[in-house]
């Protein structure tokens, strides 16, 4: 009586493959086409998609993707900053680029700057007829003065520090939450200016989410026990500059310092259970705040 013939395994996604790899998670033959090395052995292509889709992905110490090391967000606002300035620029031509404050190094207003800055209640334009402002509906202006800049100089210095400060935040905090931290904060920075200032003044630039940024990571630092040197003297020299130097909306400073701490205990303090939800909830109340505050300030000046 003959034997029958030992036949190879094959592989089972293609089985005109022998093979005698099997996978380590579900024991199936595999070819050198479906191996997919693992920390033992290999696995076929089956259980590595089972494995991400059960695997939790690695977060940072506050709730937000590792993806923001790479510090995409950071630069994607420092691409609008800068598409702005160039649009300002030819709309309004050189004058744009300096020869205001500051002995000439800031720019002049332009076209776009008065469309988009900060300013509470007033008439510009020809004839001066024309009422403008948030207090006359135009609230994108709390928005919109946060990508503004008054000449070369004034965004240059913003942006400096947006990339030194930036990339720290994104790095421990995530993309989304970076995110939110800068636009919570410049419009904290841009509400304070119109509560607080004059109906007839105007403001513009990053420095709102800028002073956000500076005093987040105050909070970041406090939270992982780590040591504010670095930060604390940067944010007492310009807190003095704000107030020491003319034509600086001290007011824009304060609330985006103010504002920023304050999201960034949001998000640092949270614990780890439901944080995503009250980390959400959270900022959505500092937001709720900003816009009573605007309310606010509307109904007085229109009173």
């Amino acid at each position: 009586m003959s034997e029958s013939p030992v036949t190879a395994p094959v592989c089972y996604r293609h089985p005109s493959k022998e093979t005698y790899v099997r996978c380590t998670r579900c024991d199936r033959p595999i070819c050198p086409d479906c191996m997919n090395a693992a920390s033992v052995g290999h696995q076929c292509p089956e259980c590595v998609a089972e494995g991400r889709r059960t695997q939790r992905s690695a977060r940072t110490a506050f709730g937000g993707s590792l993806a923001g090391r790479a510090g995409v967000a950071t630069r994607t606002l420092i691409g609008i900053n800068v598409a702005v300035m160039i649009f300002s620029v030819i709309t309004g031509g050189m004058g744009a680029v300096g020869g205001g404050g500051w002995g000439g190094l800031l720019g002049q207003s332009t076209p776009l700057t008065d469309w988009g800055s900060v300013i509470g209640y007033a008439t510009y334009g020809p004839g001066q007829t024309e009422l403008h402002g948030i207090a006359a509906g135009e609230w994108y202006r709390l928005v919109t003065a946060m990508f503004l800049h008054f000449g070369v100089l004034h965004l240059l210095l913003n942006m400096y520090a947006l990339w030194i400060l930036g990339r720290e935040l994104e790095a421990v905090l995530g993309r989304l939450r970076f995110v939110g931290l800068y636009l919570l904060a410049g419009l904290g920075g841009n509400v304070a200016a119109y509560v607080l200032g004059a109906p007839i003044q105007s403001t513009a630039g990053a420095s709102t989410a800028v002073f956000g940024l500076m005093s987040a990571i105050f909070v970041i630092l406090k939270r992982l026990n780590l040591s504010v040197a670095p930060i604390l003297p940067v944010i007492v020299i310009n807190v003095i500059f704000s107030f020491a130097v003319a034509n600086i909306s001290w007011q824009g400073h304060i609330g985006g310092l103010v504002v920023g701490a304050v999201v960034a205990v949001i998000l640092a303090y949270a614990p780890s259970k439901n944080r995503n939800l009250i980390q959400g909830v959270g900022c959505a109340l500092v937001l709720v705040a900003l816009l009573t505050l605007t309310v606010m300030r509307t109904a007085a000046l229109l009173g």
